[in-house]
Formats: structure tokens, C-alpha cells, sequence
């Protein structure tokens, strides 16, 4: 039995981990822990683990956690899971980290965007948690950092095209929208109900701390620097990401010939699901899975390819990815402990 610790456990992604690691048979959640809520036990602050678990909140060091257990995910905001993660990586421990704080691969970049990095050494050693791109450099490795929620529904969704070489690098545009659990637990004004019901809005337009992570990875896949617009827009729904790409074509394909591509790419992957020619994802047929529904077309008219991605952010794009990296990482079967349904209706 692997014994699981998450650091920082209170917030969404600390929820949702625990939701799915106290089902998880191969695992043993030993610590969770939270300064706010310290002493606390997880059941009262999350009625839903009432019978569950008798787990309590502590307010922990990394050094006690670390001696308690085989593997920690740590579920801190970006800019403070880096002081914590050099700490359990040196005590030996495989380490899946849901902060953006190892995801981009070179300083300047990340310090660009958010700040000082403290530990470039430690950096260096992370592989980026995507499995249908890196899972035997997952399997190896003892620190993943997890992706982020709107980069796994661009980087999956374009991965075929860019990979087969179909378009024109310089003309992706991402345009996606998100439900109001991206934004975190803590109160903030732009996500309380009476400000995000019966509204559709853009936000961080042209700035996004997303960006570079996209960018990195389809530049890889590209074998070229890449640049796109990505436009994150914030839906009335607690879940679900559906990002609608689009991109210049420069080679002459139908529909069902892009479909064929898509389904080819990923026809050994359990979680990525192609949806049939002129058929296109919906949230409410992914949340609460770990699955990614893809749906791709080509407007012949405008010559472009046109791909749409769903995700439940939550899971796919961060807490369900990370338990697919620890089976990935632990030599399980990659699907233990995933749910295999979403929740509908």
C-alpha cells in the first residue's frame, strides 16, 4: 500500500485529490494538512467525507510528513509550493506538484511571468505531468509537475496537428472557458454568485500566467518557437473547461480525414476520447471524469481546422491528472482510482 500525504489539502484541488484518493485502492492517505484549519478534521470542513474519514487536518512539517509517507502532492498556491517541494525531492520522496512552480522549464520565463524562482537547481530535475506526451519520462522520475487546467485542453488538443505537421504554427488561436472552481476557495469578489450568475465574461486578456506553459509544450511538439492568442473566459458553472481552437491549415484535408488523424493519435489512451466526424464535446459529458473529449472539423471555406476540447478542471486539469501521474510514477494500472463516468445529469 503507497502512503499518499498532500500538502496544503484544503483547497479544491486538496479536496478533490482526497475525494478520489479515499477510493483509490492501491494508496493510503496518511496526512493532509492546512495552517487555516489545523487541528480541524477534514469532515467538518468538507461534510462530504462524513463516514469516510477520520483524517484531521494538521499544520505539519515537511520533514514529519516526508517520514510518514512513499509519495506527496503538494497543492499549494504558486510562488510558495517552491519553498516545500526542494524539501521533500531531498528527502527522497516522489513528488507530484499542482502549482505552476516546476511546469516552465527555463527561469527567465517563469520569472517573467510570476516571479522569482528560488530553486533552478530543483527545476531542472521536473518532468512536465502530461501523460499521453511524457509517460516514460514520468515513469522515471521522482518530481512531475502537474499542468495546468486550460494548457491540458490546448496541448491535448492540438497535440495530432502539430505533431503531423497539418498547420500553420503562427495562426493558433485559443479561445476557453472555464467554470468558477479555477478560481480557487478563497473569496474573491469577481467569483461570488451574484457576480458570476447570468454572465459570460473574458478576463487577463492578452496576459494570461497560462501562456508561456502552452507555448513551451507546443513548441515542442512543433519542433518550433510558437506563439498563440489565448483568450481564458469565466462561464456560470462550478466546472468544466471547453477550449474552441482554430488554426490555418497548409495542407488539404476533409473533416473526416482530420477525425481519422485524431483518433489514430490517440488510439492507446484511456482518458482521450474522440468524439465522431461533425460531432462535437459538451461539459456535462466530462465533468467529474478524467477524460478529455475532443471534437474536431475543417472549414473549408476559411481553410481552417477548427478543434474543440472539453476537461473537468478540477480533475483532467489538475487533481485527476496528478493521481494518473502517481499510478504512472508507482507502476499502476493508469486508470486505479479514476472515475470512469461523469456525473450526468
Amino acid at each position: 500500500m503507497i502512503k499518499v500525504g498532500i500538502y496544503g489539502g484544503s483547497g479544491y484541488t486538496g479536496e478533490e485529490l482526497l475525494r478520489l484518493l479515499v477510493c483509490h485502492p492501491g494508496v493510503k492517505v496518511v496526512s493532509v494538512t492546512s495552517r487555516r484549519f489545523a487541528g480541524v478534521p477534514v469532515a467538518e470542513v468538507y461534510p462530504v467525507f462524513s463516514g469516510l474519514t477520520d483524517l484531521v487536518y494538521t499544520d505539519s512539517s515537511p520533514e514529519s510528513v516526508a517520514d510518514l509517507t512513499d509519495i506527496v502532492f503538494m497543492a499549494l498556491p504558486h510562488g510558495v509550493s517552491m519553498e516545500f517541494v526542494p524539501l521533500f525531492f531531498r528527502a527522497g520522496r516522489k513528488v507530484i506538484d499542482l502549482s505552476a512552480d516546476f511546469r516552465i522549464r527555463t527561469v527567465a520565463t517563469y520569472e517573467a511571468w510570476y516571479g522569482r524562482h528560488k530553486f533552478p537547481e530543483v527545476l531542472e530535475a521536473a518532468v512536465y505531468g502530461l501523460p499521453e506526451l511524457y509517460r516514460e519520462s514520468i515513469r522515471n522520475t521522482r518530481l512531475v509537475a502537474n499542468p495546468g487546467c486550460y494548457p491540458t485542453s490546448i496541448i491535448l488538443g492540438l497535440a495530432p496537428v502539430l505533431r503531423s505537421g497539418w498547420i500553420d504554427t503562427d495562426s493558433v488561436i485559443a479561445d476557453s472557458k472555464s467554470g468558477v472552481s479555477g478560481a480557487g476557495r478563497d473569496p474573491q469578489i469577481a467569483s461570488l454568485y451574484c457576480e458570476v450568475a447570468g454572465g459570460f465574461k473574458a478576463y487577463k486578456v492578452g496576459g494570461h500566467r497560462h501562456t508561456p506553459e502552452i507555448e513551451q509544450e507546443l513548441s515542442v511538439l512543433a519542433k518550433r518557437e510558437m506563439k498563440i492568442s489565448f483568450t481564458p473566459h469565466l462561464l456560470p458553472v462550478k466546472r468544466g473547461i471547453l477550449s474552441t481552437i482554430y488554426a490555418n491549415l497548409i495542407k488539404d484535408v476533409t473533416a473526416e480525414e482530420a477525425t481519422a488523424l485524431y483518433q489514430t493519435f490517440y488510439r492507446e489512451e484511456s482518458f482521450v476520447r474522440i468524439c465522431r466526424s461533425g460531432q462535437f464535446p459538451n461539459l456535462s459529458s466530462v465533468v467529474g471524469s478524467n477524460f478529455c473529449d475532443i471534437g474536431v472539423t475543417v472549414d473549408k471555406r476559411t481553410g481552417r481546422v477548427i478543434i474543440v476540447s472539453a476537461i473537468d478542471n478540477l480533475i483532467k486539469g489538475a487533481s485527476g491528472q496528478a493521481i494518473q501521474n502517481m499510478n504512472v510514477m508507482c507502476g499502476l494500472k493508469e486508470e486505479t482510482g479514476l472515475p470512469a463516468v461523469a456525473l450526468f445529469p
